[in-house]
């Protein structure tokens, strides 16, 4: 993977950012009694999807590791999309974005599996 010289460089990683910011800038119209909650539990989940793909770039010389914390962002982002459904039936955040939110997950899921099936690619041992 010549061309990507950083984990920043990852369309999947411009995502989830792109993502994590999205919700927090929503949840900033929760309910105060949801901050310590439904809030902080969404805003960890999608924040957490870019730093698992950091860190799998990091550990990209053991292919096996990688491996691992790209599932533990595919998590993360399927957890995401739980709390999304949450807020969207407790009418914290419109359906319309609830969708679109959800739609970028499940493409941010796909990116990840794709990555996790050309992981030898990225895990060239000479980098």
């Amino acid at each position: 993977m010549v061309y990507v010289k950083s984990f920043r460089d990852l369309e999947v990683y411009k995502l989830a950012r792109e993502v994590s910011k999205e919700i927090y800038i929503i949840t900033k119209g929760f309910p105060s009694e949801e901050k310590f909650s439904l809030t902080d539990q969404i805003r960890r989940s999608s924040r957490s999807v870019g730093a698992q793909i950091a860190e799998a770039w990091g550990k990209r010389r053991y292919e096996n590791h990688f491996i691992s914390k790209l599932t533990d962002a595919d998590s993360e982002q399927l957890e995401t999309q739980h709390w999304i459904e949450e807020a969207d039936e407790c009418n914290y955040i419109d359906s319309k974005i609830a969708k679109e939110l959800i739609q970028k997950c499940e493409s941010i899921g796909k990116m990840l599996h794709s990555m996790i099936d050309k992981s030898s690619t990225f895990c060239n041992k000479s980098q």
